[in-house]
């Protein structure tokens, strides 16, 4: 009898669900409490404190019967062997439209069309209740139905044309890879995401928002100034309408070399009423640029990536790992999910050290800022995104440690503080 490898991934699926669910819990309870962190009391308002405790009340008892079924679903669809039944039903459908259901590339592409249809059909009810019930009743959902489902239609529209072409690819890589494989295959993934992050905002981000340059005026002549002192190779400056759909607020840049784009969300600009706070803001994300942050972080991706398809390669072919999920037949795309699913351990503290990379990042770009004479307008602005989004202001440790990509409020502005208290 060969190894469990299911009855140890779903086992592990569910002590991760407990862990986890142990933090939310402790998050709740920060959230409940009833009054701010003393480094915030004063700082954030009565008003703003108490719509963010409800807010991220309200999201938290979201979360937790979201992840509740998620954890029955995923379980039920493994244990119960749903996937290698779902596998053969796709195979007949091709046989019942006429299509071979020997060939892989349309056996694969049957299956993820049912795939997707099943993750709509399940996901539906929690996305509709996100938006218009919590993000409407906080203020912050500003879409319409018609603009939700037409956004869903796109999606999907999106996902049948780019997608099978990328599967296509993969199988066939994979079939004729031979000891090269790894290196085929990132090779591949690494070209993909090159492209991808050329055409993205280009082709793909405008068919859901409108991005129009940054009129003329003293707010673009300072964040070009700020971007020219630094040699920073800026060649757009957008305003994207991110209000179409929600309140919250954003900024980010993308672009590979010298040519260089930033993006700023119409609500970031109205609700930092301080032109230096959006300043500000932007020399944080630039901090990210010049301190090589971004490089650091793609090149950690890729390093990942190719480590993965290296694991891949080596349990592709083992006929006891498929059988043990219920497969008779080995197919890739199959692979790939299984491979996913026993490397899950491994996945969770790969994500628990990339945040505490991020979280330092964050430090440093704030620093960074702080050095350009931006301290007091960085503290001003990153409480004004505080408040506006209403984000968390009581977090437990374990859980924002766990779960956190950027530090918590208290501790940025501890930092930014710390940083004066050396300089003086």
């Amino acid at each position: 009898m060969g190894f469990p490898y299911l009855e140890a991934v779903v086992g592990f699926m569910i002590l991760v669900y407990i862990f986890e669910t142990y933090l939310d819990l402790r998050q709740h309870a920060a959230l409940k409490l009833p009054t701010l962190p003393k480094p915030l009391v004063g700082v954030i308002s009565q008003e703003k404190f108490k719509k963010s405790r409800a807010y991220t009340l309200d999201k938290s008892n979201f979360h937790f019967v979201h992840e509740f079924v998620s954890i029955i679903l995923e379980s039920a669809i493994l244990y119960f062997g749903i996937l290698p039944w779902f596998w053969k039903k796709s195979g007949e459908f091709l046989l019942h439209v006429g299509l071979n259901s020997e060939n892989e590339i349309f056996h694969t592409l049957s299956f993820l069309a049912g795939v997707m249809i099943w993750s709509q059909i399940t996901d539906l009810p929690f996305s509709l209740y996100s938006t218009f019930v919590i993000e409407a009743r906080h203020g912050f959902n500003k879409q319409t139905v018609w603009l939700f489902f037409k956004d869903m239609l796109k999606s999907i529209v999106l996902s049948i044309v780019i997608g099978p072409p990328i599967v296509a690819a993969i199988i066939i890589i994979v079939q004729k890879g031979g000891p090269y494989l790894a290196i085929y295959l990132w090779g591949f993934m690494f070209a993909l995401s090159i492209v991808m992050m050329t055409i993205y905002p280009i082709l793909i981000a405008p068919l859901f928002n409108k991005f129009t340059p940054l009129p003329d005026g003293e707010l673009r002549e300072k964040i070009e100034n700020l971007a020219s002192s630094l040699k920073f190779p800026l060649k757009k400056l957008f305003v994207v309408d991110g209000s179409m759909r929600s309140s919250h607020s954003n900024a980010y840049m993308y672009g590979f070399f010298n040519n260089k784009r930033i993006v700023l969300y119409d609500t970031l600009i109205e609700q930092c009423k301080v032109m230096d706070e959006v300043v500000a803001v932007i020399a944080h994300e630039l901090g990210h640029w010049k301190l090589n942050h971004t490089m650091y972080s793609f090149i950690s991706v890729q390093i990942l990536t190719f480590l993965q398809f290296g694991g891949y390669t080596l349990v592709r072919n083992s006929r006891d790992l498929f059988q043990s999920f219920g497969f008779d037949s080995q197919p890739v795309l199959i692979g790939l999910i299984i491979f996913q699913h026993t490397v899950i351990p491994l996945q969770h503290i790969i994500n628990f050290g990339m945040n505490l990379i991020s979280r330092s990042f964050e430090f440093q770009a704030d620093d960074f800022a702080k050095k350009l004479g931006y301290a007091k307008e960085l503290r001003s602005g990153l409480v004004k995104l505080q408040e506006e989004n209403l984000s968390a202001m009581n977090t437990d440790p374990w859980y924002s440690t766990y779960h956190y990509s950027h530090p918590p409020l208290v501790e940025r502005l501890a930092a930014l503080d710390e940083s004066d208290k050396k300089a003086d």
